[in-house]
């Protein structure tokens, strides 16, 4: 599917998710678009209920959709739909990028794994993690770490029994609690309709040398804050977003993404 829309068509891409109305996404396309002279190219959200969704993917394609990135809670549903599926999504079981062709077929794509050990300021060969959520990010972020050689990769989620399925699926050892580690990897919503919670108790995020925090919104959320308070390397939301949406962007396109672009409307941008 790279390359498989010219910048002289007319094109709708979105996010599909539920809740939806935070994402920075649509801003952050518009700059690319902007700033590669693609008038004929939009982005829109797409809030989209889990009873709503095989519906939805269906129709895009023939609405004018080239494709569509894919945030919670819909990103291991969306493999089940569709008729091609790269191998780093099947592997994870997750994807958040998707391609329709104009045959009708749907193509399933993951930028959560390479672009979260993109954002990392250190390669986690040899290092431990904790990874925090059991949903389709969590997938994406167990794989990269145990693919880029993590030492030991600890999952905790609320609920335990996905952690052990995810654990089962993908490798790595579920946790009852969290437990030190050099890395920890925020994968829960925690923080996002509530920036004042974190998925950590109070004064644990020290037990880290690196946070990296998949929530952003209107402001730091509570789990950024306290790592940087306690002096602890920090990777926020955004820096994921913009470093995923980039890769989207060059699947779909073909091109190199204009990061630069990218980056400061998603910066700039308080909600979307």
């Amino acid at each position: 599917m790279r390359g498989a829309h010219s910048a002289s068509e007319s094109h709708r891409l979105g996010v599909l998710g539920w809740p939806i109305a935070h994402s920075r996404s649509p801003a952050m396309f518009a700059a690319a678009f902007a700033a590669c002279g693609l008038r004929r190219w939009s982005y829109q959200r797409l809030p989209v209920p889990a009873e709503l969704l095989e519906e939805t993917v269906r129709a895009l394609g023939a609405a004018g959709f080239a494709g569509a990135n894919v945030t919670i809670p819909h990103k291991s549903a969306v493999v089940v739909l569709a008729d091609h599926v790269s191998p780093e999504a099947r592997a994870i079981g997750a994807a958040n990028t998707l391609s329709f062709a104009g045959d009708g077929t749907i193509h399933a794509h993951n930028t959560d794994a390479t672009g979260l050990l993109a954002t990392l300021p250190e390669p986690p060969a040899g290092r431990s993690a904790l990874v925090l959520g059991a949903g389709g990010s969590a997938r994406a972020a167990v794989w990269a770490l145990l693919t880029a050689g993590a030492s030991e990769v600890l999952v905790h989620a609320r609920n335990e029994g996905r952690a052990r399925a995810l654990c089962a699926a993908l490798g790595g050892q579920p946790v009852s609690a969290p437990r030190p580690a050099a890395l920890l990897v925020n994968c829960t919503p925690v923080g996002l309709t509530d920036p004042a919670a974190s998925p950590l108790t109070a004064g644990t995020a020290g037990d880290y040398e690196c946070v990296i925090d998949l929530v952003y919104g209107a402001q730091e959320t509570a789990l950024v804050a306290a790592a940087r308070q306690a002096g602890v390397a920090v990777v926020d939301g955004v820096d994921v977003l913009v470093t995923q949406g980039a890769l989207a962007f060059e699947h779909w396109l073909g091109r190199p993404a204009p990061r630069a672009e990218m980056r400061n409307a998603a910066r700039s941008a308080s909600h979307g």
